[in-house]
């Protein structure tokens, strides 16, 4: 199973506890702040702000808090200094992992960074270690309940995706960044019902793990998820499902 889009699959499955929805909610406020300072306040015009609210949307963040992260962004409300930083480095049996932040201070969130791979079999490397391994792309999930394969192809397809891929449980539906907001508008217009969606990086190649190494990248991820500053991970790291379950118990 890939990291790019089996860890979404675990994650959009994974019941949210308040503190791990505070924490969602406020790295998705962070992006629409950026995003907002970046290219403006209109997501009509800046489609950077328009991926982040539509983010901000599916983890169910109040209008109104989404209205003042833009607000903060353009300047109309006093708000934190946000800089976005791209760390590359590696987790156990060479997984190449990349991750985005946004940090008010990168020389507090670099050596945490550090440590967090360091501690579970990594280390952090140089700009373009690993970069170049991964290809920026939009995906969306649809649990196989909502839609057969031919259904969901025709549809997706026809709006400009570029392929519907079966995950186990779910259909991944990916799209090139641009034409992603297009692809889906027309799922939704079709009646279908999206489990999660968003703009990834997808891998060129993947790294087998089993035993140790496989519970070493999944704590890992999961560490990095929990960070404040890490919007998003990007890992090329596969699991076999049978080690999964055994992670996942």
């Amino acid at each position: 199973m890939a990291g790019h889009s089996k860890w979404a699959n675990i994650k959009h499955k994974k019941a949210r506890n308040d503190a791990k929805r505070g924490k969602a909610w406020s790295k998705c406020v962070r992006a629409i702040i950026m995003a907002a300072k970046n290219g403006g306040g209109d997501p009509g015009t800046n489609l950077t702000l328009r991926y982040a609210i539509e983010e901000a949307k599916a983890e169910n963040v109040p209008k109104d808090t989404i209205a003042n992260g833009i607000k903060k962004g353009t300047g109309e409300l006093e708000g934190v200094n946000y800089e976005s930083v791209v760390y590359e480095g590696y987790g156990a049996n060479g997984v190449a992992v990349m991750l985005e932040t946004l940090t008010d201070n990168r020389n507090r969130t670099a050596p945490e960074i550090k440590k967090l791979l360091e501690k579970y079999g990594g280390n952090l490397g140089t700009n373009g270690c690993v970069s170049y391994l991964f290809k920026a792309c939009g995906e969306a999930y649809v649990a196989k309940s909502e839609a057969d394969e031919e259904k969901l192809m025709e549809v997706a397809l026809e709006a400009g995706a570029q392929d519907v891929v079966d995950t186990g449980e779910s259909w991944q539906v990916l799209a090139e960044p641009e034409g992603f907001i297009a692809v889906r508008e027309a799922i939704d217009a079709a009646g279908i019902a999206i489990e999660s969606a968003g703009l990834t990086m997808v891998p060129s190649t993947t790294v087998t793990c089993r035993g140790k190494d496989a519970q070493k990248v999944f704590n890992l991820i999961e560490a990095l998820e929990d960070h404040d500053d890490v919007q998003k991970i990007h890992a090329n790291f596969e699991i076999p499902d049978d080690e999964m379950a055994l992670l996942e118990g």
